[in-house]
């Protein structure tokens, strides 16, 4: 019976203590082994491993997946103008140094949440301090990224990486936010009639420009216009006293005949002296004067 009991106890002390050699991590997390007083920590990777029972080695488990960290209250900080704002971010972050996180945290005795709260506090005040009110509520983005860079310097020793921060919440105090709104409102109507302004200014600076192209374009276009005008009255007088001076009689008749045109219209009544030199060539083609006869032909 005696042997039993023993038997029964050695098998117990034997299956705690391969319990206690063989751990499993799984592909969520990382195991830091580590000896007692000697030697530098062991990082292992998902499987299965094998340890010396404790205390001569130790295994802990980093979490290495992405991690959310929020604030449960809104926290307050002050603009540059003095104006209280209240914010609630949220932080993902990951382990990506498992072995630098557990010698910064003493073996996984300490947790990197506390350094990562206060560093955040301390990059939004910083961020919200150099900015007013407005700008604030409208940089919201940059002031995530700048907390975001505030953040990877602070938490680096700590082997985390920071994923992303963003700004939940950016409000005021209730308070405080009627008079605000009704200031911002304020401000934008005022950079509204700003713009309105420099538009119409800038509408008749345009409007004058165009006036004074299509001023100097009527006036090139007038000038080129009477130019060419000139060289054509130029030339029809070139013509025409060409043509009187090779048949003086045909240009007087042509000129009558022009003359009669702009004179006669019809169904008028005019009373004349038949005898008048103006109508010469209604009495005779030749205007009164013998034609003169074309040159014989010559004889070759």
């Amino acid at each position: 019976m005696n042997r039993i009991i023993a038997l029964v106890i050695a098998l117990v002390v034997v299956a705690f203590a391969a319990s206690s050699t063989v751990f499993v991590v799984d592909p969520r997390h990382a195991a830091v082994l580590s000896a007692r007083g000697e030697g530098e920590p062991t990082l292992l990777g998902p499987g299965l491993h094998v340890k010396l029972p404790p205390p001569l080695q130790t295994a802990a488990l980093v979490d290495t997946r992405l991690q959310t960290l929020e604030w449960a209250d809104a926290q307050s900080c002050t603009t540059s103008d003095k104006q209280d704002v209240l914010v609630s971010p949220a932080v993902r972050y990951r382990i990506t140094d498992p072995l630098k996180y557990y010698a910064k945290t003493d073996a996984g005795a300490r947790d990197v949440v506390d350094p990562l709260l206060s560093s955040l506090k301390g990059a939004l005040t910083q961020a919200f301090s150099t900015r007013t009110l407005t700008d604030a509520i409208r940089a919201q983005q940059a002031i995530a990224d700048e907390a975001k860079a505030s953040l990877q310097t602070a938490v680096a020793p700590y082997g985390v990486e920071i994923v992303d921060v963003s700004l939940l919440r950016v409000d005021l105090p209730a308070a405080a936010s009627e008079a605000a709104y009704r200031r911002m409102s304020a401000a934008e109507r005022e950079r509204a009639d700003t713009q309105r302004a420099e538009g119409a200014a800038s509408a008749e600076q345009i409007k004058a420009d165009a006036m004074r192209q299509q001023q100097q374009i009527l006036a090139d276009g007038y000038q080129s216009a009477q130019s060419i005008k000139g060289e054509g009255d130029a030339k029809a007088a070139s013509i025409a006293g060409d043509a009187y001076g090779r048949d003086p009689q045909f240009y007087q008749f042509y000129a009558s005949l022009q003359a009669y045109r702009n004179t006669f219209h019809a169904n008028d009544v005019i009373v004349v002296d038949p005898d008048s030199e103006f109508f010469r060539f209604m009495r005779s083609p030749t205007g009164g004067s013998a034609a003169t006869p074309a040159p014989a032909p010559r004889k070759h």
